[in-house]
């Protein structure tokens, strides 16, 4: 009998080369590590079997890093692994992200074979100036070549993301690559923007001087022009970087959005499980080390982090708003046990006032909203804070 559903993400940290923007748990030249982390993966599994237990898992997830670096019998391996301890193994999407510069067609017919229903094409751009501007080792010729060979494969549910925002880039430079990532008729593109993020090469190029980020408002222009492209062209927009047809909505990342519970596989990994985060071990060697010498559920726990009700509560709305249909007031009201409008009544007028939110029986950002989904999550937490903290006497 099952204890309700579950995804499980994997991550993968291999690169073939780390991109200067990237600041995700990715590491370059580590090739002699893959067999060795792939057994660690898989024996992970097997460790967390007490986690999996009667519980029905729906997806699983594939992300790093570059999961397409490692051989399918790796991603196999672990897919069969989660299949043997999980009471109820269904799922509805499995999802692997993937370079187009590192797939070919034994490799794509091999992920299916695994069982793989989804792959995830990181395009990014159809210019090459800007591939090479973000480090990619791909051509845009390349992209179209590995959603050609998908196919070929039988992947029905493929997907394209993009990046806009760079520096130097213009309006019709970012709607030719979207216009080309359409054009290709994938059921899913994901847009995002360009982040400088601290300790990245990126980041010391910025703060150097050598390289001068793009305009906001020219940014924002960019995103709502792939809105009104994308929805012309019979994309939905479901969450705010994403759009599908119909029937190619990622379900996995709707798991991270809508509070369902994740467990975290491989070095680095994120999981949430009982309201509450954990991670893993960074390193892959010390990952490995790590797994190979404890016992027991979450062999490679690096650290947990409980969430103190005002963050639980601001994590909550952050991830539901960033669903284009919002929540109903009343899911608010059965996850918390407290009436919304007693708890951020002022703010979320505030919000609603200024043209950011819409607020009912269902509360959602409006299009202006979805620009500023940073600024609304900021003021509803502080919000929340500043009611927490005792009276000054």
């Amino acid at each position: 009998m099952t204890t309700g559903s579950l995804a499980v993400y994997v991550h993968i940290p291999f690169c073939t080369l780390k991109c200067g923007y990237c600041d995700f748990n990715a590491y370059a030249g580590m090739d002699g590590l893959k067999d060795a982390y792939g057994a660690a993966m898989v024996a992970e599994v097997h460790k967390n079997a007490p986690l999996l237990a009667g519980r029905d898992v729906v997806s699983i997830g594939f992300g790093g890093g570059t999961p397409s670096e490692v051989p399918p019998a790796h991603i196999a391996a672990v897919i069969a692994a989660v299949g043997e301890h999980a009471g109820s193994f269904h799922p509805a999407e499995i999802t692997l992200e993937a370079n187009p510069g590192t797939l070919d067609e034994p490799m794509l017919h091999g992920l299916r074979e695994a069982g793989v229903t989804r792959i995830s094409i990181g395009a990014q751009s159809f210019h090459a100036h800007e591939l090479r501007f973000l480090d990619r080792i791909h051509t845009p010729r390349a992209t179209s070549a590995a959603v050609e060979l998908a196919r070929r494969a039988g992947f029905e549910h493929i997907g394209l993301d993009l990046i806009y925002g760079l520096p130097g880039q213009s309006l019709d430079e970012w709607l030719a690559s979207l216009n080309q990532a359409i054009s290709l008729n994938p059921d899913h593109i994901s847009c995002y923007a360009l982040t400088v993020e601290d300790g990245t090469l990126l980041g010391r190029r910025v703060r150097e001087g050598t390289v001068t980020p793009i305009d906001s408002d020219l940014a924002a222009d960019m995103y709502e022009a792939a809105t009104d492209r994308l929805g012309d062209a019979g994309f939905a927009h479901y969450e705010i970087s994403n759009w599908s047809r119909a029937g190619g909505r990622s379900r996995h990342n709707v798991t991270y959005w809508t509070d369902g519970e994740y467990l975290a596989i491989g070095a680095g990994a994120h999981g949430y499980l009982a309201h509450g985060r954990y991670e893993n071990i960074a390193h892959p060697r010390a990952y490995i080390e790590a797994v190979q010498a404890n016992p027991g559920p979450r062999p490679a726990l690096a650290a947990t982090h409980s969430l103190s009700p005002q963050v639980q509560i601001s994590d909550w709305m952050s991830l539901r708003l960033r669903m284009l249909d919002g929540f109903p007031v009343q899911a608010f009201e059965d996850r918390f046990g407290a009436g919304l409008p007693a708890l951020l009544g002022p703010p979320l007028q505030e919000l609603a006032d200024a043209g950011v939110l819409e607020v009912g029986e269902t509360v959602r950002l409006t299009r202006r909203g979805l620009l500023l989904h940073g600024e609304v999550s900021a003021r509803i937490l502080a919000h929340l804070e500043a009611a927490a903290r005792p009276p000054v006497r």
